[in-house]
């Protein structure tokens, strides 16, 4: 079981980690952070907006399951949402440095952080 502080710095501990918060997907509000790449609290409020489309996206097309993770490519980096299961309405968000990140272990990781996540 990992706090919210300790959660976020072993993300931080990933090759390529650049910033990472875990966010209110209802209110857009901020529970933590670390680190940067971007404006994480302004990522926070445009993210949850993204998992909620979805959610609703999903419920319209009668689609049964809930959301592992979400990835957003950019030229330079990789965005990795992930609403939390045992959290309603909490998602993890990880911003990494595309040309020194591995996706593969950086998504195992954040799977790992969200299944043993103490709020």
């Amino acid at each position: 079981m990992s706090n919210i502080n300790e959660s976020l710095q072993e993300l931080m501990d990933l090759d390529g980690a650049m910033g990472a918060c875990i966010v209110d997907y209802m209110s857009g509000m901020v529970l933590g952070t670390i680190g940067g790449g971007v404006d994480l609290e302004l990522a926070a409020a445009g993210n949850s907006q993204v998992v909620k489309a979805k959610v609703a996206t999903m419920k319209s097309l009668d689609i049964k399951g809930e959301i592992e993770d979400m990835l957003i490519t950019l030229e330079s980096q990789l965005h990795i949402i992930r609403p939390t299961a045992n959290h309603e309405d909490l998602f993890i968000y990880l911003v990494l440095d595309k040309s020194k990140a591995n996706l593969a272990l950086a998504r195992r990781k954040v799977q790992s952080i969200e299944s043993k996540l103490e709020i």
